[in-house]
């Protein structure tokens, strides 16, 4: 693996879970005595640490910067007249890229515009510009190590052979990206021993160059009788691209719902608002797995750190 930046990265996605599976039972085997870079354009909590983590147990160092608040505005636009603006963004990641073996970046859509953020305009420039390989810690429309860690999570808990996941839309109070979603939609296609379905109201269809071959049930209780697992988990419409056009909390995962199910585990990948997204009685119930999908997020980047590291 030369850099991670989404599932086209992965030469087998199966094996990598495998690996990761492995890594965690020894985390502290491979020491690499490397520095990585973390580079954050918007608010973090488990993906900081989690990546800290992963780095410390493979024996590496790490700096981190904040760019809203630890360094000089940064101009992302090219041809601009920098009056307002202190440093471009390619000499920052030049530079940043001089300090450390592996940069690992976290940006976020500006839900403005789509083909902006479908192009992942800003991420390309940023590999582009940097001078060491480039791990994606969440783009404007990817959320790979998102989704390698729920896939380690389900390895780790199914119990037979083929599998029903619902990834299920669900309401909150801003409108937020469809990374998460698209990453977990990408990343199972590679799984043949899963069978996604998705659900959510009208108007909330994922781009359906993703979604083609995937099965969408429009009616959530529909969907969820004899399922596995449940993913839930909040977007912004595409179609109508970065709003918020329904608000309607009967999409709310509720104890009735779950029973539906066939003794399904629950998902999500935080932060998450309780009963809005998720009732207290499904969060806190022992088929609840989130906590086990946010650890796992230590192993899915350590993996990936190292397996990049190894070819440097």
């Amino acid at each position: 693996m030369k850099q991670f930046i989404s599932v086209n990265d992965v030469k087998n996605v199966k094996t990598l879970i495998l690996k990761a599976i492995k890594l965690k039972k020894n985390p502290f085997f491979y020491k690499k005595n490397k520095t990585i870079g973390l580079v954050f354009f918007n608010p973090s909590l488990r993906t900081r640490i989690s990546s800290q983590k992963a780095a410390f147990n493979l024996g590496c160092k790490t700096w981190i910067l904040n760019i809203n608040s630890d360094s000089w505005k940064i101009e992302t636009s090219d041809g601009s007249v920098m009056n307002s603006t202190q440093e471009h963004l390619k000499e920052a990641i030049g530079v940043m890229s001089l300090y450390c073996d592996l940069l690992a970046v976290r940006t976020f859509p500006g839900l403005l515009e789509k083909e902006y953020d479908y192009k992942e305009i800003l991420l390309k420039k940023i590999i582009k510009y940097s001078k060491v390989p480039v791990v994606n810690l969440e783009s404007a429309t990817l959320h790979p190590l998102q989704s390698l860690a729920d896939l380690i999570t389900i390895e780790e808990f199914k119990t037979k052979k083929t599998i029903k996941i619902v990834f299920s839309w669900a309401p909150h109070i801003k409108a937020l990206p469809q990374s998460v979603t698209n990453s977990f939609i990408e990343w199972v296609k590679k799984m043949k021993d899963i069978k996604l379905y998705i659900t959510n109201p009208d108007g909330y269809n994922l781009n359906s160059d993703l979604t083609f071959g995937i099965k969408l049930i429009p009616n959530q209780k529909e969907a969820f009788k004899n399922a596995d697992f449940i993913y839930a988990k909040n977007w912004s419409s595409y179609e109508n691209y970065g709003k918020r056009i329904f608000k309607d909390l009967s999409w709310t995962i509720t104890k009735e719902k779950m029973q539906l199910t066939n003794k399904a585990k629950f998902m999500h990948c935080l932060p998450v608002r309780r009963n809005l997204v998720v009732e207290d009685s499904v969060l806190d119930d022992k088929n609840s797995i989130f906590l086990n999908q946010a650890e796992n997020r230590i192993f899915a980047t350590q993996i990936v750190f190292l397996e990049i590291l190894e070819n440097i």
